[in-house]
């Protein structure tokens, strides 16, 4: 979720993520034709810009936005369901408005920025979860990367792995997002090494395609499978069913009605943003809640 602070957070997170490899292989195609690229900018920036940096130092620390050192590196023992023991959010994570160092070099510009490359490359699918047997072909899958505004009020650039057929509409759903100034911690693909690891319950990583079984499953394909699913600010935005939380740190998010930066809410701009493509919100859910969840299927 790892050798730097943005490589081991995603531990616990990556459980979210869902739906395993599993059945029949799935071919690629040995002479899939080269990538083809798109992008976008708008030169705008959001509403609140960025302060400038003192030009001979580096920009000063915004009180909030450096993490605890132990971030990632604390592991919870592991319960008979497989997650790590549901523990009371430390106090340095009950407002948790950091940023973690981007993981792709920065797209130009000052506004929001994206960048689409279809079928993905060779060398961002060897990085993710995808392996034969996932219900995607790896040549269905497109990488976007694009900028975020960050809780230290910066602009960010982030990558993620979709289905090809909705990577122009993600695009533009996190266009959305960065004019109206909703902040994400960091956003990148998860890796195979993160499936296994063990659960530090502290994860955040906003992000795509993933293939792993369904949470509290051991078969059985979800959407992020196929790339058709994102999970926004995982740790702002709990999965809660019964008393199971996940991330396991992140009780304090529980109470809705304490809104607090980065938290998804009924009605606001994450919600529209991907209503307008026609996505569901795991938040509208009944039996559970899957605050941090988006899919093209709703489920």
């Amino acid at each position: 979720m790892r050798s730097t602070v943005a490589a081991y957070v995603a531990g616990a997170a990556a459980l979210l993520m869902l739906a395993a490899c599993s059945g029949t292989p799935v071919a690629t195609s040995p002479t899939a034709p080269p990538p083809t690229v798109t992008s976008s900018a708008t030169p705008t920036p959001p509403p609140s810009p960025s302060p400038t940096a003192p030009p001979s130092s580096a920009p000063p620390v915004r009180p909030g936005t450096v993490p605890p050192p132990w971030l990632g590196t604390r592991v919870l023992p592991t319960t008979a369901g497989g997650y790590g023991e549901i523990r009371t959010t430390p106090k340095a994570l009950r407002n948790r408005r950091f940023t973690l160092p981007d993981t792709v070099p920065m797209l130009p510009g000052r506004g929001f920025a994206s960048r689409v490359t279809s079928p993905a490359p060779a060398d961002v699918i060897a990085r993710s979860t995808w392996v034969a047997g996932c219900p995607v072909a790896a040549d269905d899958l497109a990488w976007v990367r694009l900028t975020f505004w960050g809780f230290d009020d910066a602009r960010h650039t982030g990558e993620l792995l979709v289905n090809a057929s909705v990577a122009d509409d993600i695009a533009g759903v996190f266009r959305d997002l960065y004019r109206a100034g909703f902040p994400i911690e960091e956003m990148r693909i998860t890796t195979r090494a993160e499936l296994d690891a063990p659960p530090t319950g502290d994860g955040n990583d906003t992000g795509s395609f993933n293939c792993r079984p369904k949470a509290g499953q051991t078969s059985g394909f979800s959407e992020h499978a196929y790339g058709l699913a994102i999970d926004v600010n995982p740790f702002q935005n709990p999965y809660l069913n019964g008393d199971l939380v996940l991330p396991e740190l992140s009780s304090a998010y529980v109470d809705r009605a304490d809104a607090r930066p980065g938290m998804i809410l009924a009605g606001g701009p994450v919600v529209r943003a991907f209503a307008r493509i026609g996505w569901g919100w795991g938040g509208d859910w009944h039996a559970l809640k899957d605050l941090q969840h988006f899919s093209q299927n709703g489920t």
